[in-house]
């Protein structure tokens, strides 16, 4: 017995790597889990299908840690969690049921390539002028569009929301605390779709892997969020979003 338990943690211990510096990043800068997890799950050979359907299962875990840890860190904005929650649910169950059948793919570089441009912004803004933080104009149709978007194209909440709230010139450290935090609850209805159609099949050792690596990591990902300067956190909000964009504009024009 004690040869097989090894075994299996040998074979998770990649996946735990994975999951830990997916959520590390998601955490502290309120995106790109999905892009980060699925991409390595991608590399260590994992098909694409399973690699999505284990993101998705496993953020619902992950989210739902997140956002008691920045709840806890007084990261959270209430008032703008309701605002964003309510049309991202929407949002989700819409592309999770494919009621709004839209060639995704034909719009995703050009969706890529203006976050890329968002990324940008919020890097030249972090380093030239001190934040200037307001409350955000713009927020409900954010929570639809970037649930329909996480949903129906595999990813976007944590990109689309966060990056467009920073660009309106919200307080990057509650930005990241509420985007998080509300993730949770859209997470947890396009998840409920999917585990409702598929099972738990979805739950593979890879699966496994990130629950554990990313359920660790999301304590840590809330405290450097609450810890570091508003202007840092804007260059590497920007930095991020910007490379994640442009790597996926390579991907849907290139492959």
């Amino acid at each position: 017995m004690p040869h097989i338990s090894a075994s299996i943690l040998i074979d998770l211990l990649p996946f735990i790597a994975v999951g830990f510096a997916a959520q590390l990043v998601d955490g502290a800068l309120g995106m790109a889990f999905g892009v980060i997890s699925t991409t390595l799950l991608l590399s260590l050979g994992l098909p694409p299908a399973a690699a999505s359907a284990g993101v998705h299962t496993v953020e619902t875990f992950t989210t739902a840690v997140s956002g008691i840890s920045h709840a806890l860190h007084r990261n959270v904005d209430w008032r703008l969690f309701a605002r964003l929650a309510i049309p991202g649910v929407i949002g989700g169950a819409l592309g999770a049921y494919g009621l709004s059948q839209v060639n995704a793919a034909a719009a995703r570089p050009l969706v890529l390539a203006y976050l890329a441009a968002i990324g940008l912004a919020l890097v030249w803004r972090g380093l030239r002028y001190p934040p200037h933080h307001k409350p955000p104009r713009v927020v409900e149709p954010l929570g639809l569009i970037g649930g329909f978007l996480d949903a129906a194209g595999g990813g976007g909440w944590g990109p689309i929301v966060t990056g467009n709230l920073l660009a309106q010139g919200a307080d990057p450290r509650k930005t990241i605390g509420t985007v998080n935090t509300s993730e949770f609850v859209v997470t947890f209805t396009i998840s409920a779709t999917f585990i409702y159609a598929l099972g738990w099949a979805a739950f593979t050792h890879a699966t496994v892997g990130l629950l554990i690596g990313g359920v660790a990591a999301a304590p840590l990902g809330a405290f450097i969020a609450k810890t570091t300067t508003a202007s840092r956190l804007l260059v590497m909000v920007g930095c991020l979003l910007t490379l994640t964009s442009l790597y996926g504009v390579y991907q849907s024009v290139f492959r």
